[in-house]
């Protein structure tokens, strides 16, 4: 009988070895890369949120003050939102027009971190993020925001709460 040697694989070649870290570090590459679009959608879900939000308050008091809007209306705030609880925004942020034209609603302010409404406006069908006075009754309200591009960019968003 002859001796033979028995050759054992007991671990892992270099070549595993790196083509498991090279499969982590792909993984790690598609995370690091998708976070801040997740985040970016987070606050524009958030951002649109707080607008509708605002809006709904808006036609709520509207629609229980016998279509009067907010009689305690300066230029850049009213009462209403006083108790009003964003998730985004500051109430600081919230900007109010009363019987607004639509060249001052359209103005979001502080990009990304403002609220703009205006009574008296809609948003104009024809230019996204615009307000008009075209169509629109003394129960309309037009309220510009502003969301996150892929770019990084900002562009304004407007809804029309009645």
């Amino acid at each position: 009988m002859t001796n033979k040697h028995i050759k054992r694989n007991d671990g892992f070649t270099i070549i595993e070895v790196l083509i498991v870290l090279a499969i982590a570090g792909l993984i790690m590459l598609i995370v690091f890369l998708a976070v801040p679009a997740l985040q970016r959608n987070a606050r524009n879900t958030s951002r649109k949120s707080d607008a509708s939000s605002l809006g709904s308050a808006f036609a709520e008091y509207v629609n229980n003050n016998d279509g009067q809007i907010p009689g305690t209306c300066s230029g850049t705030g009213c009462t209403f939102v006083a108790n009003w609880r964003p998730g985004f925004y500051s109430t600081a942020n919230v900007k109010f027009k009363k019987n607004a034209s639509a060249s001052n609603v359209s103005d979001p302010g502080t990009p990304g971190d403002s609220i703009n409404m205006g009574s008296y406006s809609t948003c104009d069908p024809n230019t996204p993020g615009q307000t008009t006075t075209s169509g629109a009754t003394s129960r309309s309200v037009a309220i510009v925001y502003d969301v996150e591009t892929g770019g990084g960019n900002l562009q304004p968003q407007c809804i029309t709460a009645n």
